[in-house]
């Protein structure tokens, strides 16, 4: 019979409270178990005594007897100084975002980016339809001196051409 000391988990809803035993491996995690070793309560501060309590005389003949520690156990047991403290796995990738998270975030920044483009373009189309705007009344004003007559109706013309020039601009940027 494999046996293992790992942790059964009570206690209520978002409350944990673990006992340490030690029970064969088929086993569920909450299920029938050969002997209790100890208890593990999570929500105590980690300096406190009470936070993991271990009967070691008990440990030591599970340990004889074959029982394999649960990783955290054996931290546990290492902490107390039953056995050699074991090395603790990095596990860095646990913590990596998901390909999906990554592809959200990338798309994210591709729109982002459209968008500033976007807004560089229409300000640029803004700034020529302004200089345009502003060397088409100079173009108008020669000939205007020419003829009196004509040059009273192009004069009032202008501030409309002007008025059409800023709405179209207002239209052009996008919107933040």
């Amino acid at each position: 019979m494999a046996l293992a000391m790992r942790l059964s988990r009570g206690g209520r809803k978002a409350r944990p409270f673990y006992r340490i035993v030690v029970a064969d491996k088929r086993m569920p995690r909450d299920g029938r178990y050969i002997e209790r070793l100890g208890t593990y309560n999570p929500l105590l501060n980690d300096n406190d005594e009470n936070r993991v309590q271990l009967i070691e005389d008990r440990i030591k003949y599970w340990l004889d007897q074959g029982a394999q520690p649960s990783e955290r156990v054996a931290i546990f047991l290492g902490k107390a100084g039953i056995i050699d403290m074991p090395e603790q796995p990095n596990r860095p990738n646990k913590s990596a975002p998901s390909e999906k998270t990554l592809q959200m975030k990338a798309d994210k920044e591709e729109k982002r980016k459209a968008a500033e483009e976007a807004a560089k373009e229409a300000e640029e189309a803004a700034k020529a339809a302004a200089e345009a705007a502003a060397a088409a009344p100079a173009e108008e004003e020669a000939p205007a001196e020419a003829a009196e007559a004509p040059a009273e109706e192009k004069t009032e013309e202008a501030p409309a051409e002007e008025a059409a020039a800023e709405e179209s601009k207002e239209e052009e940027k996008p919107a933040e």
